[in-house]
């Protein structure tokens, strides 16, 4: 008896044709869709290019100018002045940052900075206090009354030659002869004539007749050696009754047989006592400030 072998197609199949013509049905229906959009996308372009291959007219020439001789023939010349005659903003920022960097140096030179904390410092080792207060807070209040006495002479630079040169009144030179001239007086008047001697002897040039004209170069160095001296002075002022606090210290506990015991441990509450019921930084402040002869 024959068995039919089943071959897995339905009665009602039409053949392995009809998949195929499905597909290649689907296919030209892509290709027409993606002709269309070509189309669509390239004409437009086509058609901007063909208005851009457009020729035009060209301009006319232009005649060449003719150049300008220039008004100073003897060379290359820097215009520092602004607009209304002032200094321009360049300018400005330039003489800024010069004097920023040597401001360091200026405040040590010039100003009674030098004197106020060798003075702090001074008390400082006086109390036997190495690190109290710290160099930071005297270098700052050595800074404000530094500020405090020079008020007047930089108020009095700013108004003869800081505001004239910014408004155009004044060239550079002019300007720093002129505001030199506060700062030459202030100095002069806290320098001893031994000092300026020994610097204008140390220069190898002669005496002048008038104080006046002591050049800068000469006239620095001298007023930092007189205000070493004058903060050395106040120092060992300032020294003397705490050294007196040690002695009588150390003499008592020598007395007692306490030799191993240091002095200084038992001398520092008593000299920390002395110098506040006796006000010690609002004397040596006010004496700082009126060591100096300021000209207003």
């Amino acid at each position: 008896m024959n068995h039919a072998v089943p071959t897995g197609r339905s009665p009602h199949s039409t053949g392995p044709g009809v998949p195929a013509r499905q597909q290649s049905g689907a296919a030209r229906v892509a290709v027409v869709v993606v002709l269309t959009a070509l189309l669509v996308v390239l004409i437009p372009l086509l058609t901007s290019i063909a208005a851009y291959a457009t020729p035009i007219d060209p301009l006319p020439p232009v005649d060449p100018v003719d150049p300008v001789a220039p008004e100073d023939s003897d060379g290359l010349s820097v215009e520092i002045n602004g607009v209304n005659g002032g200094p321009s903003g360049a300018i400005v920022t330039l003489l800024g940052i010069t004097l920023l960097s040597v401001a360091p140096a200026l405040l040590l030179m010039m100003t009674s900075f030098t004197k106020i904390f060798v003075v702090l410092a001074m008390t400082r080792n006086a109390l036997s206090l190495p690190s109290i207060p710290p160099n930071q807070v005297l270098a700052g209040l050595a800074l404000f009354l530094s500020l405090f006495i020079m008020a007047p002479v930089l108020t009095e630079i700013n108004n003869l030659a800081v505001q004239p040169f910014l408004n155009g009144d004044l060239l550079l030179g002019e300007a720093a002869d002129i505001g030199s001239d506060p700062l030459r007086t202030f100095m002069l008047g806290n320098t001893r004539e031994e000092d300026l001697a020994l610097m204008t002897r140390a220069a190898g040039q002669e005496n002048p007749d008038d104080p006046t004209g002591v050049p800068l170069s000469t006239l620095i160095p001298a007023f930092m050696i007189s205000e070493l001296r004058a903060a050395f002075i106040i120092g060992f002022v300032i020294f003397v009754p705490f050294l007196v606090i040690d002695l009588v210290v150390s003499a008592a506990l020598m007395s007692m047989g306490m030799m191993m015991l240091p002095p200084v441990m038992i001398s520092l509450p008593f000299k920390i006592l002395l110098f506040v019921l006796v006000d010690g930084w609002g004397l040596i402040i006010t004496s700082l400030i009126g060591s100096y002869q300021v000209v207003g």
